[in-house]
Order: structure tokens, then C-alpha cells, then sequence
């Protein structure tokens, strides 16, 4: 079984691997899904990537899997050319039936993955793919386990990946044009804005100043019961402002469930591997090539500890729990896992991801024996006397900021934020790959 871990640049590859990743998943911007914050703009940051994981005879998969338009088919078969001159990946996910055939003519011994953009959803397109040479099929993200199941039953000789941690999207799994609507930017093109997850204000024709809708529904409609809630409807015509686009007026209809019209939960299915892994998926995949190298590093070790632990049948450490909740999150969902979810995969609440019960405070750099200090980059502020906690990958450690000295060496009360760098002491070297994050609410989160 793999843990497939989201590489949005060279070092959040780095932290995947070493926190317990078998395989990382990376693009670049041009052809795949994440044509913004992608660390990956050259070929050179392939190469090394590439290089970086087969030496720890870990593997890399190169995403391609927008949707192209005429001018990117050829440019997207000359970038290959030029990558396999210097190295191959292990494999190229795609999703477009158009570069999968010209890369399975002009490249037959690539291993090809059918990225989850083709959203397949039955065994029958499973059979086709496999047909056309495909070698895996990521499958689409609306499956229940019962369904993965049966595809796997039916085709045995399919290796087949599902995603079990990380974002939502509104649409099938990433075909959507609401972005493109509203921004302007096309998420089949790696650009999308995620405005499925803005806040809005709703305004009624003819209404000169904003109001809440719920301020003006109630004047124009009695108000009913749905679902146990109470619900006011609404009559006449709406439109929605986008906070940060004060005056653009969108047409939209509205209903009981708030502001945040599409905002999905985040998946986690951490509890349900051993259900996954019976019903024939080996490769589990986590969302996130845009998420912090803190994010990465915690959900790589969660799901390496679950991953090991279902394979020597022991029970779910609640460890691997506590990691999960220290990330950030938009509130998490089985998703379709165990069936359609309803309205319980949405939060209409609030769009923003919350961190939880920790604040990521620092990137250990280096480690400076002769006067045991460790200089940290400062990601939020640390202070004297502060407790810290010191994630590694295989443990987490508490460590007292006894004394604190900015980046010339001179004692001082706090850093903050961007502030560069810092130094504190530690009797002993935390490792190449440690971290270190503050706890907000001990009550809640006991060692």
C-alpha cells in the first residue's frame, strides 16, 4: 500500500518524504492543475526532484492534467522529450484521451495514471482505459467504497488510487466553471480562484444599500420550517457582491443555507484505510500540493502511522488523529466514502480553513553543536519562555524557549512572524527535518 503525498515544491517533497510519503505527485505550471503556487516553473526543479526521491528509492509522479486547448498539445510532447533526456518519472498522470494516445505512440514504455480530472466513476471506464494502455486509474472522488469495491472486483489487474485527505471541490472533481464566471480564470487550466469558497453579500433588485438577505426576505415573505430549521423564502430577484469586489452585482437564487454558497468540507478518511485497502485501493492520496510545509509533514506522518498500523492489524493510533486535527481545516467529512453525504459535506458557515488547537511557529534550518542552538526560520512569533513542541518524523517533543536570540546573536524577549530567523537552545540536534508549532489550548490537547 502507498502513501502518496502532494509536492508543491522541492522542499514540501522533501518534508513529504521524510515524514513517511512513498511517492510524491508534482506539475508544472503550464500543464497540470496548480498553474499558481507551484515551486516546480522549470524542468531543472523536476530533474532535482526526480533525482532527490530515487536515491531514497522513493517514487514521482509528473501531472498533466489539465484539459488542453490546441496550442498546449505539442508544447506539452516537446516538455516530455526534453524531460526524458535528462530522466523519467515513474509515472505521468493524464486525463485527456488526446495526450494519452500521442503519449502512449510516441512513448510507450511511460507508465500512464488516469488522473481522478476524467472522473471515473464505473467499471466500464475503468475496462476502456485499461484497453488504451493506462496502467492506473486515480478514481473520481464521488465513489463510495462499496463502489470502489465492485470496480476492483471486475477488474482485478487495474491498479487503482483514491484520494482519502484534503479539499473538495464543488464540481466533479474539478470540472468547473464557476471560477472562470467569476474571475475570469479557468480551473481546467490550473488557474481557478476557488470562488466556490468567497463570502458574499446578497442584495435584492431595486435595494440601494447592501443588507442581509435574511433582513430583506423577512419584510417581503412569512417565514416556514425546512428540515427543522427555520427558513425564509425568498421572492423577486438576488445578486450577489463578492466581498473584495465591492459594486459587481452577480444574478444568483438563494435558500436557507447561508453565504457560503459551495464551500465543501475538508475529506479526511483516515478512519476507513482498512475498508479502503479490502476493497482493492493501493494507493492512498492526499490533496494539497498548495498547503504549508507544516500541513504536508503532519499528514504524511498521520497517514504513515495508519498505513503501517493496518498493515501490521493493529487498531488506529489516536496519535494519528491528533495530527490531523493540528492542521488547518475547512471542518472534515467522510466525504462520499460511505455514501452520498448530503448536506453534511458543506459548511455554510465560513469559508476559511481554521487551525485548529496549534500555531506552526518555525522551520528548524541548521543545528549549531559547539552552542547547541538551533537556528529557526520564524513562520509566527516565538517568545521567551514559551512552550514549544518539536515535531519530527517519528515523534513529537516539548522543548522550553529558555532564551531566545534574534539572527545577530543578541538576547531578546520575542521574534515575530517573517521576522527571518532565530536561534534557540537545544541540548541535543533535532535532525534535518524537524519543526516546531506552538499549542493553543492545552486543556484540549494533552501530551
Amino acid at each position: 500500500m502507498e502513501l502518496l503525498m502532494p509536492a508543491g515544491d522541492l522542499e514540501k517533497m522533501r518534508y513529504a518524504l521524510a515524514f513517511g510519503a512513498d511517492a510524491v505527485y508534482l506539475g508544472v505550471p503550464r500543464f497540470s492543475l496548480r498553474a499558481r503556487e507551484n515551486g516546480f516553473k522549470g524542468k531543472a526543479q523536476v530533474i532535482e526532484a526526480i533525482h532527490y526521491a530515487h536515491q531514497r528509492r522513493k517514487k514521482v509522479y509528473v501531472t498533466a492534467n489539465i484539459l488542453p486547448h490546441n496550442h498546449k498539445v505539442e508544447p506539452f510532447l516537446k516538455y516530455v522529450r526534453a524531460l526524458l533526456k535528462e530522466c523519467a518519472p515513474d509515472a505521468w498522470i493524464l486525463s485527456d484521451p488526446g495526450l494519452i494516445m500521442m503519449m502512449r505512440e510516441a512513448y510507450p514504455d511511460q507508465v500512464v495514471h488516469l488522473s481522478v480530472q476524467a472522473n471515473t466513476v464505473n467499471f466500464a471506464s475503468v475496462r476502456f482505459w485499461r484497453k488504451v494502455g493506462v496502467r492506473r486509474v486515480i478514481l473520481s472522488r464521488e465513489l463510495s467504497i462499496k463502489e470502489m469495491r465492485e470496480i476492483k472486483q471486475r477488474c482485478p489487474d487495474m491498479e487503482l488510487e483514491a484520494f482519502v485527505h484534503g479539499a473538495i471541490c464543488i464540481a466533479y472533481s474539478g470540472r468547473c466553471l464557476i471560477s472562470n464566471y467569476m474571475s475570469y480564470r479557468d480551473p481546467n487550466q490550473g488557474t481557478c480562484s476557488n470562488s466556490c469558497r468567497w463570502s458574499y453579500k446578497i442584495f435584492h433588485k431595486g435595494d440601494v444599500q447592501p443588507r442581509q438577505w435574511l433582513d430583506r426576505a423577512a419584510e417581503t415573505a412569512p417565514a416556514v420550517t425546512q428540515h427543522g430549521d427555520p427558513y425564509v423564502s425568498l421572492a423577486g430577484e438576488y445578486y450577489l457582491e463578492e466581498s473584495q469586489r465591492p459594486g459587481e452585482l452577480m444574478p444568483i437564487d438563494e435558500d436557507e443555507n447561508g453565504t457560503y454558497l459551495m464551500n465543501s468540507r475538508d475529506l479526511c478518511g483516515i478512519e476507513y484505510l482498512p475498508e479502503m485497502a479490502e476493497a482493492g485501493i493501493t494507493s492512498f492520496k492526499v490533496e494539497g500540493r498548495s498547503k504549508s510545509v507544516y500541513y504536508t509533514a503532519l499528514i504524511a506522518r498521520a497517514y504513515r502511522r495508519a498505513i503501517d498500523d493496518l498493515l501490521a492489524r493493529r487498531p488506529l493510533d489516536p496519535e494519528s488523529l491528533r495530527d490531523i486535527f493540528a492542521t488547518s481545516n475547512r471542518g472534515l467529512t467522510a466525504g462520499f466514502l460511505k455514501g452520498n453525504p448530503s448536506h453534511n459535506a458543506q459548511s455554510f458557515e465560513d469559508g476559511r480553513s481554521r487551525a485548529g488547537h496549534y500555531r506552526f511557529s518555525g522551520i528548524v534550518r541548521s543545528y549549531a553543536p559547539e552552542k547547541r542552538l538551533m537556528k529557526v526560520e520564524v513562520r509566527n512569533p516565538i517568545g521567551r519562555g514559551m512552550v514549544l513542541e518539536l515535531v519530527l518524523p517519528s515523534e513529537t517533543r516539548r522543548l522550553t524557549v529558555d532564551n531566545l536570540l534574534d539572527q545577530k546573536g543578541r538576547p531578546v524577549d520575542r521574534v515575530h512572524g517573517g521576522a527571518g530567523f532565530c536561534w534557540i537552545p537545544s541540548e541535543r540536534d533535532p535532525g534535518a527535518f524537524a519543526l516546531l508549532r506552538e499549542c493553543l489550548d492545552s486543556a484540549a490537547v494533552s501530551l
